[in-house]
């Protein structure tokens, strides 16, 4: 998402009137161009395995029938928008921000720049579907595994379309008025102060505010359950039901295990309801659940650290572009640098990459899926 940046012509003008008393530039047209070169090969490198990592996820989930599920759809649906940002917005953000000039024209202009925010908006916004599909799956368990369909999923992907639409289509009314003009630069006019507020707050803003509240309620009923200890209701025993989550990892959901201690009295009546032999079996029940509230106690905790990076990433990807689009929104005499301001851009494009690496590679049945995929492509 590329910004105006009216100050900068007030800054060229008043340095024309000074005399030149250098006879060489600060860069040679040699040193610039060998610039030129490396900053394109490096954003291409970004651009391309960006491409790769998200058409692996969107692959990996297509090709395991285990990974047909309303949770990971969602993540392959942010697969498929971070991988239109690689595909339609990135590789002419490469030649714009090594030009420094734009030369294709109006109409691939608003194209681009619709693409460029409904896409990232986009991916923003799938971020937040995903956390609270995450959240219903924890607080309401039982619930919502009743209510979590592909449909659902399928509704909340369309929301997040809708409202990245309504945030990238206004631009393009004001912009006709140019369209008669020599076009040389392709940005959002941030003298339109409204619209600025509205996609920044509606893109960025509001949806990490979301976020934080939903990871950390999350962060909490993890952390609940981890340390939470079995029923003290006499006899009765706890069992752990593993409820697969959006990020992939599984959460446990505690609940009274009345089915097992039915099923216990029926061994008991079938093994003559000899006291020694009830003891016995209710040790090697005991030990079965206590084992597998270790196991459920070290997937919540990777479940949370991987909650921890995910938003960590975001804020870290996005919060300087957008701090910036509204800082120079508000103060007229704020001036960036375009060269930072190209910096923050391609940073936000980073976590369209950092979004695939993150649910792979903490993601034990996407590790899984991706190397039996490899395997067989190699097979093949």
């Amino acid at each position: 998402m590329e910004l105006d940046n009216s100050t900068l012509d007030y800054f060229t003008s008043n340095f024309t009137d000074i005399p030149d008393t250098t006879t060489t530039p600060p860069w040679s047209e040699t040193t610039l161009l060998g610039l030129q070169i490396s900053l394109s090969a490096l954003l291409a490198v970004v651009t391309l395995a960006t491409v790769l990592s998200n058409a692996f996820v969107i692959a990996t989930i297509f090709l395991t029938r285990k990974l047909h599920t309303p949770a990971n759809f969602l993540i392959g649906s942010l697969a498929v928008t971070d991988l239109l940002v690689s595909i339609l917005v990135m590789p002419i953000s490469i030649v714009y921000t090594v030009s420094k000039t734009w030369s294709l024209g109006q109409i691939v202009c608003d194209i681009w720049l619709s693409s460029d925010i409904t896409f990232c908006t986009a991916s923003i916004l799938h971020l937040c579907v995903i956390a609270l599909d995450r959240y219903w799956a924890i607080t309401d368990a039982l619930e919502y595994s009743k209510r979590r369909t592909m449909r659902r999923a399928a509704v909340m992907v369309g929301v997040v379309w809708v409202i990245s639409i309504s945030i990238s289509m206004p631009p393009l009314f004001w912009r006709q008025a140019k369209a008669h003009e020599e076009l040389t630069e392709c940005m959002v006019n941030t003298d339109q102060i409204s619209y600025t507020l509205y996609s920044t707050f509606g893109a960025f803003y509001v949806p990490t505010v979301l976020l934080i509240i939903l990871y950390g309620r999350i962060y909490v009923a993890a952390r609940s359950r981890i340390f939470k200890t079995p029923s003290a209701s006499g006899k009765r025993f706890t069992t752990a039901q593993l409820i697969q989550t959006s990020a992939g990892s599984s959460l446990c959901s505690l609940n009274s295990a009345s089915n097992q201690e039915a099923h216990l009295h029926h061994v008991g009546g079938g093994g003559g309801g000899s006291p020694l032999f009830m003891n016995s079996v209710k040790v090697k029940l005991a030990d079965s659940v206590l084992e597998r509230k270790r196991l459920c106690a070290a997937r919540e905790r990777k479940a949370t650290k991987t909650l921890g990076i995910i938003l960590g990433a975001f804020i870290v990807c996005w919060l300087p572009f957008f701090v910036g689009t509204l800082v120079m929104a508000i103060c007229k005499e704020c001036w960036f640098d375009p060269v930072l301001f190209d910096i923050f851009t391609w940073l936000g494009y980073l976590n369209s990459l950092i979004n695939p690496v993150i649910y792979t590679a903490f993601n034990d049945e996407f590790k899984q899926a991706f190397q039996k995929l490899i395997k067989f492509r190699r097979c093949s």
